[in-house]
């Protein structure tokens, strides 16, 4: 902070003493009646901008004496005449009103004070009303010019209030219950619109008298002297069987906490009345999500506004219950024990990734909550999400009397110092709104990491904080007369109730009252400064330098995440230091031998730093030979292991081939196949294979060599070493260095020489090896039809044969379903597009068709009956008899799905031998087997019998007497002796017939004009076999 004593940047630094700037001092600048008041609330939040905010001064009249000096960027400043004496003053951004309580005549009121910036404009006009009272249209030019003055009548006095950031609803404490007030807009007419309140819903809440509270995006946070509970409002889908229910609202369990004390009205407790120097005191208790409902604190709901369709109904989720033992501070009495300052801090969601910083400004929207509420030396903040977990236990050196939290700093004054210590909130609302945080793609300090004190100042008396932008409020006095009267112990321990504002004293002659407005340093100063004073500590390589730029690193990405970054001036300045803290930090755990060694990987990314800029700020020039540790190799292995296209100098690569070698010497032949080694001396790196090769010898590091032999031009080491290994063997070893084969460039899947190499000398291996990365997971299928087509320099639409034989050999060895109806499909099209364009494949096949039948099983043996019909098709159908075959074999298997391979089938038509064998078989494997008979009637009747005596069996069996018969009958009939094929099928399928059938359904079958001399033999038969039988 500008203008402090303080300490520098770190856990306890030490610092220079300097003058406080920025000091409004003289009492007229305040009431004649300094009063304390006994519930601070707490209204704003570091984002809201562009308003003065005004939270916990002292009660008084306000104006009474003019105006309070305030900066530029506060706003104006202005005099607010309140009707009577207030206790607590409260004003939000959203809304832009002022509430306050108000005491006069033993009475207290609660007001809300609109447009009361016409008052600094000069304006003494004010109107009053009741809350909700309709106005009307004819007072619209007088409310454009007037202050009004909003009465919100209470059966019971308000304790406290808090006003919710987000959409500026109203919550007042009272006895016993929390009052919930709507903001709204009336729209008057097409020209003003004025704000207004509507009482909404009453939480009743048994045995409890807030002292504190704050409210946020329908949580509820409730303290009472030791008691902290938070609540949150959920909207709940209204019908009949839930009316009763939501009406009711929840109540705890019956079932008491372990070891708790049920309370009870100090009526109950006569005894205790009477023995004022016993104190009973429950233990500690800490209950968070679902177990907070053991607190026996039950809460009733009850709906006050008129019902309509859009009416919202809600029902309470208990987050937190938290107890404390008067006891548990060991620095002083336990009358001292006595919570303050609660608060809920919203953060909202920018849309902004840390590393991708788009033009654009979503709407906020709520991403992340936390609630901080203090004892007298300790604090604690936890993170309200899917999970309520506590985040940060604060530690103060002397007691506190009110505490502050921003999105960056926590504000803590005492009766001598103000206090400045480092929060986790952005650690925590980053991992909401980044998926990829605490991977190797993005880091984040961890939200556990110990907070640090930034700075302390030294002030005489300070009596209230509050926090607006950049600047801190502080109000001070400057006696030193014990003023404890605000939070007077008590003994009623048991009881969460908190005593009632006390009568105060007239203090007109006070003097001593003064106004500090402290501007904070801004976020890049106080980040250099921290990057500076880590410099101490980066000698000696501790945590310490680790965790302070960790500090400074949140410090940066708190910054990005407030929702007017993108209209920042500092913007660019900010997106730099993110950019150099991701770097610093990349450089300590790189450099450090810490646990989280890690980190260094995910930080360089987010610095974007290069490889080679990473090399430059790590690597020292010269020969000589460094110590480095796992964070830097850890770095350099991933980062070698990526398909980057950033490509290392030949020194650079050297010098990297050089630290892993000793670091990590396995690691070798993933590295030197690394894109970004590309300009790698083979040579050196033959060198270094040699060394690791008598050390641990695999056949990654053989297939390695070879690689390397073949960029030397040397085929006489290539030969030796892949004669070193059987195929197979060498087909596994790609599998552990898949980049000896292919490579990617900005995503496209390309062939390395040895691949090339491969293709012309050992084609089958580089097959085999493809077919065993895919197995693997190491290419995709898309990606190996593109592997295929750029080695073999084909076309976007032409299908290699080498593309044809990898499909084949997959389909041997894959077991997934819909990759193997892929591959059916794109073999049977290929064979089909080769036969119907008469092409025949560029090179020869890697397998026959009797391999693929022997070795696969989704090539079946051709049926005899298509021999038939092949017998008589055309003598140019066997120059492509290899693809003919192999189509047949794969119809005849039970793999392919008929049904989606008629559309690539369609080209082959019935005309030739090919195409009716094709669509026979079709029919066929579709069970139509009488279309097929058809077909081979009319197009190759001598294989009809054929294909009977195969496929009519079973229950198609009685196709040969109720199809094949007639069919051959009536067409020998029309035919006559011109068609001997017709004749000798009919006979053949009357034998067949005759030993099937009883002779007198057999006689039945006979045609009435038929020649009997001709069926005579086939009768005879049949009546022998009945004899026979």
């Amino acid at each position: 902070m500008e203008g402090q004593q303080g300490q520098g940047p770190g856990p306890a630094g030490g610092g220079r003493r300097t003058k406080p700037l920025g000091l409004c001092r003289g009492s007229s600048a305040w009431p004649s009646r300094p009063r304390l008041p006994q519930a601070l609330s707490q209204g704003t939040s570091e984002a809201e901008v562009g308003r003065p905010c005004w939270s916990g001064w002292p009660a008084g009249r306000v104006g009474k004496r003019g105006p309070v000096a305030a900066p530029a960027a506060l706003g104006p400043a202005g005099r607010v005449r309140a009707a009577a004496p207030f206790i607590a003053c409260l004003r939000l951004g959203c809304g832009d009103y002022l509430v306050t309580i108000e005491e006069k005549s033993k009475a207290t009121f609660l007001r809300a004070y609109m447009n009361w910036r016409c008052m600094s404009a000069g304006s003494s006009r004010v109107c009053v009303r009741m809350v909700g009272h309709k106005m009307e249209e004819s007072y619209s030019e007088a409310l454009k010019e007037q202050m009004s003055v909003v009465e919100m009548p209470l059966s019971d006095p308000p304790l406290c209030i808090s006003c919710c950031p987000v959409n500026g609803d109203l919550l007042v404490g009272c006895k016993n219950k929390l009052v919930i007030f709507c903001l709204k807009y009336r729209v008057i007419n097409q020209n003003l619109t004025v704000l207004d309140f509507e009482r909404s819903l009453i939480l009743h809440i048994d045995n409890l008298i807030p002292a504190e509270v704050a409210f946020c995006a329908r949580h509820i946070a409730i303290t009472t002297e030791l008691d902290v509970l938070i609540l949150k409002l959920e909207l709940v889908q209204q019908s009949a069987d839930r009316t009763e229910q939501c009406a009711q609202g929840v109540s705890a369990p019956e079932k008491a906490m372990d070891g708790g004390v049920k309370d009870e009205s100090p009526s109950t407790h006569p005894l205790q009345l009477e023995l004022d120097e016993f104190i009973i005191c429950q233990k500690p208790v800490e209950l968070l999500g679902e177990q907070s409902k053991l607190c026996e604190i039950p809460v009733t709901l009850e709906s006050t506004e008129l019902p309509t369709e859009d009416t919202k109904h809600f029902q309470v989720q208990y987050l937190l219950f938290r107890h404390f033992a008067p006891d548990q501070s060991p620095f002083g009495f336990c009358e001292e024990t006595k919570l303050h300052s609660v608060q809920l801090l919203p953060v909202y969601q920018t849309g902004i990734p840390a590393t991708a910083y788009e033009e654009t400004e979503n709407k906020r929207k709520l991403l992340s909550l936390f609630c901080f509420f203090s004892l007298p030396h300790v604090g604690y903040l936890y993170s309200l999400g899917k999970l309520v977990e506590r985040i940060s236990t604060y530690q103060y050196s002397e007691k506190s009397e009110q505490a502050v939290l921003t999105p960056r700093f926590l504000h803590v004054i005492t009766s001598q110092n103000l206090q400045c210590f480092t929060v986790r909130c952005s650690a925590a609302a980053a991992r909401s709104e980044d998926p990829y945080i605490d991977t190797t793609v993005k880091a984040c300090p961890p939200v556990t990491l110990d907070v640090c004190t930034l700075r302390m100042q030294l002030f005489i008396g300070p009596r209230a904080i509050c926090h607006f932008k950049n600047h801190i409020i502080l109000l001070t006095k400057a006696d030193t007369e014990d003023i404890t009267e605000r939070r007077k112990p008590t003994r009623r321990i048991l009881s969460r109730k908190t005593d009632h504002i006390k009568s105060r004293t007239n203090s007109e002659s006070e003097p001593g009252w003064n106004l500090y407005i402290i501007n904070t340093v801004s976020t890049i100063q106080l980040y250099r400064e921290m990057v500076e004073y880590s410099r101490t500590y980066e000698n000696v390589k501790t945590e310490s330098c680790i965790h302070l730029l960790s500090e400074a690193h949140l410090l940066i990405r708190a910054a990005i995440m407030d929702p007017h970054f993108l209209k920042s001036d500092e913007k660019e300045d900010l997106l730099r230091a993110f950019r150099e803290s991701c770097a610093f930090l990349g450089d300590c755990y790189s450099r450090f031998d810490t646990k989280d060694y890690h980190l260094a990987l995910p930080y360089y990314r987010m610095s974007g730093l290069s490889m080679t800029e990473v090399l430059k700020r790590l690597v020292s020039e010269g020969d000589e030979i460094q110590t480095y540790e796992r964070g830097f190799i850890f770095y350099l292995t991933h980062s070698l292991n990526e398909d980057s296209n950033e490509e290392l100098s030949k020194e650079s690569g050297n010098k990297v081939l050089q630290i892993l070698y000793l670091a990590d010497p396995v690691q070798l032949p993933d590295i030197l196949c690394s894109p970004s080694m590309r300009n790698i001396c083979p040579l050196t790196a033959v060198k270094y294979l040699q060394k690791v090769e008598k050390m641990m010898p695999s056949v990654v590091l053989t297939l390695t060599k070879a690689f390397f032999a073949l960029k030397m031009g040397d085929l006489a080491m290539y030969e030796h070493e892949m004669r070193s290994y059987k195929e197979t063997t060498l087909a596994c070893g790609f599998i552990g260095q898949p980049r000896l084969l292919q490579q990617r460039k900005e995503g496209v899947v390309t062939p390395t020489e040895f691949a090339v190499h491969l293709k012309e000398t050992q084609p089958g291996l580089l097959v085999a090896a493809t077919v065993a990365l895919h197995e693997n997971s190491k290419i995709e299928l898309e990606e190996a039809d593109t592997f295929f087509k750029m080695l073999c320099n084909s076309s976007e639409n032409t299908i290699p044969q080498l593309l044809v034989d990898f499909w084949e050999a997959l389909l041997v060895v894959s077991s997934q379903e819909k990759i193997l109806q892929e591959l059916l499909l794109r073999v049977t099209s290929q064979y089909v597009w080769r036969i119907s364009k008469k092409q025949l494949p560029e090179t020869k096949p890697l397998k026959t068709t009797e391999d693929l039948i022997n070795s696969c099983c989704h090539f079946g043996l051709i049926v005899p009956w298509i021999a038939s019909i092949m017998s008589v098709g055309c003598s140019s159908d066997k120059d492509y008899h290899e693809d003919i075959s192999r189509l047949q074999s794969l119809l005849c298997s039970q793999s392919v799905s008929i049904a989606s391979a008629l559309p690539v089938l369609e080209p082959l038509t019935e005309a030739d031998g090919v195409g009716l064998a094709v669509r026979v078989l079709c029919n066929t494997r579709l069970g139509n087997h009488e279309a097929a008979i058809d077909q081979l009637l009319t197009r190759c009747p001598g294989a009809a019998v054929t294909y009977a005596q195969h496929e009519l069996k079973g229950d198609a069996q009685a196709l040969w007497w109720n199809k094949l018969l007639p069919e051959l009958c009536k067409r020998t009939r029309l035919t006559g002796n011109d068609c001997p094929i017709l004749i000798s099928s009919l006979k053949e399928t009357l034998s067949i017939v005759a030993m099937e059938l009883e002779l007198r359904d057999f006689l039945s079958l006979l045609p009435e004009d038929g020649t009997a001399a001709f069926f005579l033999p086939h009768l005879i038969h049949c009546s022998q076999r009945k004899l026979l039988t």
